[in-house]
């Protein structure tokens, strides 16, 4: 059999296979990279770089079952905010929208009742951490310093801060009244977190935040909730400027 009658693989197929294997690496790494943009683009705070509440104007003061008001008395609109000091999704609001609230606290469009829990105290590591971060709220919002309250509010749920679900470690009081004096509560705050003088107190409030936050027909925290009206704000990144 002459040479030219054998079978002599092309190299068009082989190198089309390259090609099309090369294309279909290309269009995942763009998938990859395009989802890595998206979900950062997902999580990044709003207003960054605004910080907590700014204006002389705007209160704080404890209510009924230990629910912190911050807001002007002018505000145009309340929302109830439910929060556990443990809760990661929590965390992401507070990361993601915390600023952008804190601004529109300062414009007098909204007021905020924080309705903070502890149902997570199990999966703290000291068993009653969320308990503990309750009172300590209370503790620097009794004192009546706005912009304390919200840095410190912040400084609960910032990333650097806030402990692990099943983590091997929590904050001990002294460290919330730490955290509390860099947020620039007063030393009469600090002390009152430091000595525990509002834990059992805030034991009872917590559970009556639980009780009221079953009553808006939200399924978990965080829960957003106006005149009535569970607000979606894990997935609507908007909700704020829709306040």
């Amino acid at each position: 059999m002459s040479s030219k009658n054998k079978y002599n693989p092309q190299p068009e197929s082989s190198r089309s296979t390259y090609i099309l294997g090369g294309l279909a690496v290309l269009v995942i790494a763009a998938l990859v990279i395009g989802g890595v943009i998206w979900q950062n683009n997902r999580s990044k705070p709003r207003n960054e770089g605004y910080g907590g509440v700014q204006n002389s104007e705007v209160q704080v003061s404890i209510q009924d079952n230990g629910v912190v008001l911050l807001g002007r008395t002018d505000a145009a609109t309340t929302i109830d905010l439910f929060e556990d000091p443990m809760c990661p999704y929590c965390a992401e609001l507070e990361n993601k929208n915390g600023q952008e609230l804190a601004k529109a606290i300062d414009d007098g469009k909204v007021a905020v009742r924080y309705h903070i829990l502890n149902f997570l105290n199990q999966l703290s590591a000291s068993g009653d951490y969320s308990t503990r971060a309750v009172a300590a709220s209370q503790c620097v919002a009794e004192t009546g310093d706005a912009s304390a309250y919200s840095d410190f509010h912040a400084a609960l749920f910032a990333p650097e801060n806030q402990p692990a679900e099943n983590g091997d470690s929590d904050h001990s009081n002294e460290e919330l009244a730490q955290m509390a004096r860099d947020a620039g509560a007063s030393d009469d705050a600090a002390q009152c977190i430091t000595t525990g003088a509002k834990v059992d107190q805030a034991a009872i409030d917590a559970e009556a935040g639980r009780q009221a936050l079953r009553a808006t027909g939200a399924t978990g925290t965080p829960a957003v909730v106006e005149d009535g009206t569970v607000i979606d704000a894990l997935s609507d990144e908007n909700w704020v400027s829709q306040l």
